[in-house]
C-alpha cells in the first residue's frame, strides 16, 4: 500500500466518488458502507485513478503502479462492482464505479445467500438512503437530468399521439444484440436488510449490450436471449410495473422492472419529495371522465401517488362516488394506470412541456456532471498533476457561476457545448493511444 494511512484512504475515497457525475454527501453510514467494500489498497488505487475512462497503460502512468501488478487489481474490482471496464476497440477501459448506476447496484447484483455479509452491507445501503442526504445532494436543486428515465406502457394511446422508437420498449429490445437479467438491487437490498418485499420476482434487472457483457463477465448477471427478454418485458406488463431505462435515446445500457414499494428511485419520490430523481417520460395520462366508473385502481396502482381521488358532486346521471385527479407536476408518464382501467377510461398524451432525454451516455454524464458541479473533473482528470489540480479549481468555480450553468443547459448552447466536449473526447482518446 502506499502512503496513506487507512484512516485518511477513506475520507479520500469518499471525496473521490463524490467528485463523478452522481453526488455522494459524505455520512458516517457511507464511510462504514466503503470500509466494508473497498480494502485500503483498493480504496487507495481508486483515489489516485483517472476520473473518466482510462487504458490500463495510462493508469499505471497515472498511479505509478507497475502493469502487472495493477491490472488483476482493476480485474478484482471489476468483479467486485466497484470499478467499470468498457471495451473500446481492441483494449478495455477502466473508471471508477459511481455510486449509481454502480456501487449500489453491482455490489447488490454480485451477493448472494451464501455471502456472510450480504445482511450487513444491505443495511448500510438502507441506512444511507433513507437518511435522504443522498436524494437531496442530486435533485433538491431541480436537476433535470437524472440516470434513469420512465419508459411508458403504449397499450392505451391518445389520437394522434406520435411516439419514437426511444420511447418503445419493444423497439429498444429489437435494437439490442446481447442481454443479461440479474437479481433487482433494491428488492435484493431490502430482502437482506429485513425489509418487507413485494411478490415480484428478484430476478428482473435487465441490461443490454456493453452493460450486459460487463454483468455477465463479472458475474453479477446471467446471459438471456432475446426471446428471454421479451418474457420478461411481458411478465413486468402484466405486473404493472414501471419500466425505467437509461436516460439516453440512442443505445440504453439497462431497462429496470419497478415497483413504488421496494424502487431507489421511486424513494427519492415517495419518501423524499423529488419527483425529478427519475425524468418523466413524454407521456402524461388524461382520464375521460365520461368513461370513468370511479374504481379507484388507478390511484392504487400509482406507484409515485400522483393519483388522488377527489367526491363526485352529487348529480342524476352519476354514480360514481369519487373521480380520479392526476397530478402532472408528480406523474411520471409510465402509464400503469392506464393497464389497470377496465372501463379504458385512461388515454397517455403528449406532455405540453419540454423533456430532457440526451442522445448519448457521453452527453447524460457531461449533462449529469454540469449540473452537479463536477464537470471540471472529467475536463482535468488527473487527480495527481498539479497544473489539472489548479485547472479543475478555475473551471469549476466558473462552471459553478449561476448564470454560466443556465446557459450551458439551454437548449440554444447545450448541442454546441456538448459536440466540443465529445471532439475533445475523441482528441484525448487518440492522444493516449499514441501515446500507450
Amino acid at each position: 500500500m502506499g502512503h496513506m494511512v487507512a484512516k485518511d484512504i477513506y475520507g479520500a475515497l469518499g471525496d473521490k466518488i463524490d467528485n463523478l457525475h452522481v453526488r455522494t454527501p459524505q455520512t458516517e453510514a457511507f464511510y462504514a458502507m466503503l470500509r466494508e467494500l473497498y480494502s485500503a489498497d483498493e480504496a487507495e488505487l481508486i483515489v489516485a485513478m483517472p476520473f473518466g475512462l482510462s487504458t490500463l497503460e495510462r493508469i499505471a502512468k497515472v498511479t505509478g503502479r507497475d502493469r502487472k501488478e495493477l491490472e488483476p487489481m482493476l480485474a478484482a474490482l471489476c468483479d467486485k462492482g466497484l470499478v467499470v471496464d468498457v471495451r473500446l476497440g481492441d483494449s478495455y477501459h477502466y473508471m471508477p464505479a459511481p455510486f449509481v448506476i454502480g456501487i449500489f447496484e453491482f455490489t447488490m447484483m454480485r451477493m448472494d445467500h451464501s455471502d456472510p455479509d450480504i445482511g450487513k452491507v444491505s443495511r448500510l445501503f438502507v441506512d444511507y438512503l433513507e437518511s435522504g442526504e443522498f436524494y437531496a445532494a442530486n435533485f433538491k436543486d431541480g436537476q433535470q437530468v437524472s440516470v434513469a428515465r420512465a419508459l411508458p406502457h403504449l397499450e392505451h394511446l391518445g389520437d394522434h399521439v406520435e411516439i419514437l422508437d426511444y420511447e418503445k420498449v419493444e423497439r429498444i429490445v429489437d435494437a439490442a444484440g446481447t442481454f443479461s437479467l440479474s437479481n433487482c438491487s433494491c428488492r435484493h437490498k431490502k430482502l437482506h436488510a429485513g425489509g418487507q418485499v413485494c411478490k415480484v420476482p428478484l430476478e428482473t434487472c435487465t441490461s443490454f449490450g456493453s452493460a450486459a457483457d460487463y454483468l455477465v463477465r463479472h458475474g453479477m448477471g446471467r446471459a438471456i436471449s432475446k426471446s428471454e427478454m421479451k418474457d420478461v418485458v411481458q411478465r413486468s406488463k402484466e405486473l404493472k410495473l414501471v419500466f425505467s431505462v437509461d436516460n439516453v435515446r440512442n443505445q440504453p445500457a439497462f431497462l429496470c422492472h419497478c415497483c413504488g414499494c421496494c424502487c431507489g428511485i421511486l424513494e427519492g419520490i415517495n419518501k423524499h419529495g423529488y419527483p425529478n430523481a427519475i425524468v418523466s417520460s413524454t407521456l402524461v395520462p388524461h382520464v375521460r371522465m365520461e368513461d370513468c366508473n370511479g374504481c379507484q385502481k388507478c390511484a392504487r396502482a400509482c406507484h409515485v401517488s400522483a393519483i388522488t381521488l377527489v367526491p363526485e358532486p352529487k348529480t342524476a346521471s352519476s354514480k360514481r362516488m369519487f373521480m380520479p385527479q392526476i397530478d402532472e407536476s408528480a406523474c411520471i408518464g409510465c402509464g400503469v394506470c392506464s393497464l389497470v382501467c377496465e372501463p379504458d377510461a385512461i388515454e397517455m398524451h403528449k406532455r405540453e412541456q419540454h423533456v430532457i432525454h440526451p442522445e448519448t451516455t457521453f452527453e447524460r454524464v457531461i449533462l449529469q456532471c454540469l449540473e452537479r458541479g463536477t464537470l471540471q473533473n472529467q475536463l482535468f482528470d488527473d487527480p495527481g498533476r498539479l497544473t489539472h489540480k489548479a485547472m479543475r479549481g478555475i473551471v469549476g468555480g466558473f462552471l459553478r457561476l449561476p448564470p454560466v450553468k443556465r446557459a450551458l443547459m439551454s437548449d440554444t448552447l447545450r448541442s454546441r457545448f456538448l459536440s466540443a466536449m465529445a471532439a475533445g473526447a475523441a482528441r484525448t482518446s487518440q492522444a493516449d493511444a499514441v501515446e500507450a
